[in-house]
C-alpha cells in the first residue's frame, strides 16, 4: 500500500468510495502500487499497467497495454482517436465495480502475463502533418526546430496533433508561441 495513493485517496472529492473499491479489487495482485501523474498507478516489475482515472462522469481503469488484452467480454473502451495503446474500463457506481470484479481481475491477471512476456503495442507510425505555421517558426528560429526534433516521437505528435486540430490560422500560431517555451524546455504538452 502506498501512503500516497491513501492520501490521494482521502482528499478525493468525487468518486472516493469507488476508488477504495476498485483498489482493493487491484491490491489482490502482485501490482506494486504508487502515485504518478498524480492519480494511482499500479505496476510489474517497474512497468506501468493500469492506472486509476476519476473523471467527471465516470471513474476509468485504465491498461496501459489495452490493446493486447483480448477483451472477450467486450467491456473496455478506447480512449480516443488518437489512442494506439490504451484502453480502459468505465465505472459510474459502486454496484458496477462489485459486479465486475471478477472481470477486473482477470484482466489485470492477463495484463500482468503480457508485461510477463514482454509484448510491446506495435504503433502504427501515422506521421502528422507539421503545420505551415510551425515550419514557418522552424526557419525563423532554428533552435526552436532543434530543441523540437529532440523531443521523443509521441511528445512530437502530441504538439503536432494540438497546433494541427485549430481551425484557424492564427489560433495555430497563438498556440505555437504559448508552446515555445515549454518545447525549449524539452516538456511535453501535457508534462508538468
Amino acid at each position: 500500500m502506498s501512503k500516497d495513493v491513501d492520501r490521494f485517496v482521502r482528499q478525493s472529492k468525487r468518486w472516493q468510495k469507488e476508488i477504495a473499491k476498485l483498489r482493493a479489487v487491484i491490491r489482490n495482485t502482485k501490482l506494486e502500487e504508487s502515485l504518478k501523474w498524480n492519480q494511482p498507478c499500479y505496476s510489474y516489475q517497474g512497468s506501468n499497467v493500469a492506472i486509476i482515472q476519476p473523471f467527471k462522469s465516470y471513474l476509468g481503469m485504465m491498461f496501459f497495454k489495452g490493446t493486447l488484452l483480448r477483451d472477450a467480454k467486450g467491456v473496455l473502451v478506447n480512449n480516443g482517436p488518437n489512442s494506439q495503446a490504451g484502453r480502459r474500463f468505465e465505472f459510474r457506481s459502486m454496484q458496477e465495480i462489485v459486479r465486475l470484479a471478477p472481470t477486473i481481475k482477470a484482466y489485470l491477471q492477463e495484463a500482468i502475463a503480457i508485461e510477463k512476456s514482454g509484448q510491446k503495442v506495435k504503433f502504427k507510425k501515422t506521421p502528422q502533418a507539421v503545420p505551415t505555421e510551425l515550419k514557418k517558426m522552424f526557419s525563423a528560429k532554428p533552435n526552436l526546430n532543434k530543441a523540437f526534433r529532440s523531443l521523443t516521437p509521441g511528445r512530437q505528435r502530441a504538439y503536432v496533433l494540438h497546433f494541427s486540430s485549430a481551425k484557424q490560422s492564427t489560433t495555430r500560431q497563438a498556440r505555437i508561441k504559448k508552446c515555445i517555451p515549454r518545447i525549449m524546455k524539452g516538456k511535453g504538452l501535457s508534462d508538468p
